[in-house]
Order: C-alpha cells, then structure tokens, then sequence
C-alpha cells in the first residue's frame, strides 16, 4: 500500500454521476453510495482491469490475500479535508491503520491524498481516498435497529460470538507497543457479515480516533483538554466516566475501550447503550447516569437473556476505572461463557 501524502500518482475525477476514480495506479469506477456522514462519504466501486492491467491491479499491495475481492468490488471514503487540522486527522487515521493486521480490525487497502484547487463553492483544499473491503451487510447498529423494529434479538450464541470477535480486535490494538485505545466502540462502528451455519463475521472500524492508550494527567488544563477531546471524538452514550469528568491527578489507560465495549454489549442485546434511556427522560441526564453507572435493564426480550449476561456486562461499566476488568480477563470470561452458552 502506498503511504506518500503527496497524491502525485493519484488521479481522479469527481466522484458524482458514477464516474471513475484513480487511487495510486488503480482506477475504480463507482457503483453507488453508501452513506455519508460530515464531509465523508461511502462508496461501493468496482476496480477497472484492462488488459494492460491484468495480472497487477490493487491487490498486488494487499498484505492479506483474503482481502482481494473475487468480483473487483469494494468500499471507499472519500473526505473532503477543510483546513490543516482535518488534513492531519486523516494522515493520522492512515498512519494507525498501518499498525495493525487482524482479522476483527477493518484493513485499509489503499489511499490517496490530493490537493485541489478550491473555488467560491468549493471550500476543500484535499481530496482524501480510503479503501477498504466492502460488507454489503451493514454495521450492527443498522442490523440491531432493524431487529428491533421486528421484535427480533439475536441469540444468546450469537451475542457472545459477535462479542468475542469485538474483544479479539481490541485485544491486537491494546498489545500494540504502546497500546493503543480506539476511543470509539460502538455499534455503528462494528461491521456485521452474516454467514450461512455460523455466527456473523464482526469487524470493528473507523480508527480516525484511535491513539496510544495511556496518558498521564497531572493537571486542571490538562484534564479539560482531554474531556474536550473527547467530547469531538468520542461518542457520548458510549464514553467512559473519566472522559466526562477527569480528574487533575490519574492516568488514563485503555480501559477507557472497555466502558464502550461493555455498552456495547448491552447493545448487542437491546439494541442501544444502557444508557440512551437518560436521553429520553425529563430532567434526566446522560452524563451522570453515566458517572453513576446507572443501568437501566429492559424487562424483555423473551426468552430473557441469562442474568450471567447481565452481571458481565456490570463488571466491565464499573465507573471507577482502576477496578475495570482489562481485555484479557474479559476475554477470559466470555470464553467461558461460550462455553457454557453456545449451542
């Protein structure tokens, strides 16, 4: 995978009406969008082989030969960059992701950054691509959400599975030299394939917040600058207690991942952080039904799911961080719980 910034070798055409766009040497022509979300959008592409590209193509830099897409087709990110601050943020997510190699860990394939020239009604000054494989499967909070409007859970096997698959990745980011946080579990960012006789294939995404896990803070500014952070970063239902109030004294560590994947586990389940029903709730307050890890538990599905499930998912949102479980006593004890659980 090339790793200039330059863009030098990157040519492209804009991205609208299914036109084709150059990453490095490879061109791919759009099949259509996938989402959006701030200034990025998803697309499905399809890579173009010609007959002076057969044999080479993209999948010649792909560290992974499962990667490599039998159909030609997958997934990529366009960002229009701002200013300065964005142009790093994206350096920086490419720059993660070339840290890690793991099957739970969604790979970038490739990338691009191109300046362009900006007008009165193009206020961007960098074109960033990002590819990756594609899951037409969707992420697991569109598949909870669509299961929940049918009344539909998963089961009690497949929970553990798909969270065991989560603590799998997460455990290759926190052993990295120095460990590194995602900083920002949760459903949407957790891709789902569903396979015919197993559990769905989870895949956790999106590293634009991911950073070396461990900080000390030893002062008020300090505390602040990193509640500020997170409050841009780190998304509110699913944010550790010691991201909301920080202390002037503590060290930070990567348990912060671990409130999150506690959440979401619950969301696996229910289909929402423990913690959304404050949202709703006259005079209620997300953030201290957070800082007082106050869960509030359904009184469904049925069948319910074992209460083991319940106490697991306690253990890890503990709100005091230091007494937090880290990933390998989680993993651990989800191991038993297969065990235990799964048909």
């Amino acid at each position: 995978m090339g790793c200039s910034f330059s863009g030098l070798n990157a040519l492209y055409d804009a991205v609208n009406g299914g036109s084709d766009v150059w990453i490095n040497d490879n061109r791919f022509k759009v099949v259509r969008q996938l989402g959006e979300g701030g200034f990025a959008y998803v697309f499905l592409v399809k890579e173009v082989i010609t007959d002076a590209t057969a044999g080479a193509g993209v999948s010649k830099n792909f560290k992974d030969p499962s990667h490599i897409a039998e159909d030609g087709t997958y997934a990529m990110k366009k960002v229009l960059i701002q200013n300065n601050d964005q142009l790093e943020l994206v350096k920086e997510e490419i720059r993660v992701s070339s840290l890690f190699c793991h099957r739970n860990l969604l790979p970038l394939l490739d990338h691009a950054i191109v300046p362009v020239k900006g007008t009165p009604e193009q206020t961007w000054t960098h074109e960033a691509y990002l590819l990756f494989p594609v899951h037409l499967d969707g992420t697991l909070l569109d598949n909870t959400t669509t299961m929940k409007s049918r009344k539909e859970f998963f089961s009690t096997s497949d929970v553990l599975q798909i969270f065991r698959q989560l603590c799998a990745g997460l455990e290759h980011l926190h052993s990295l030299e120095p460990p590194y946080a995602h900083n920002d579990v949760k459903p949407g960012n957790v891709l789902l394939t569903h396979r015919k006789g197993q559990p769905p294939l989870a895949i956790l995404m999106d590293f634009g917040s991911a950073r070396p896990a461990r900080r000390q803070i030893r002062s008020r500014s300090e505390a602040l600058q990193l509640q500020e952070w997170a409050s841009e970063h780190v998304s509110a239902p699913f944010r550790a207690p010691e991201l909301w109030d920080c202390p002037s004294q503590t060290d930070i560590d990567e348990r912060t991942d671990v409130w999150s994947l506690g959440c979401t586990l619950f969301a696996i389940m229910y289909g929402a952080s423990p913690f959304e029903y404050a949202l709703g709730e006259s005079g209620g307050s997300l953030q201290l039904a957070i800082l007082n890890g106050q869960i509030k538990w359904p009184a469904g599905p049925r069948p319910p799911y074992p209460e083991a499930l319940h106490q697991f998912v306690s253990w890890m949102l503990q709100p005091q961080a230091t007494v937090r479980p880290r990933i390998d006593d989680i993993i651990i004890h989800v191991d038993k719980l297969i065990s235990k659980f799964s048909v």
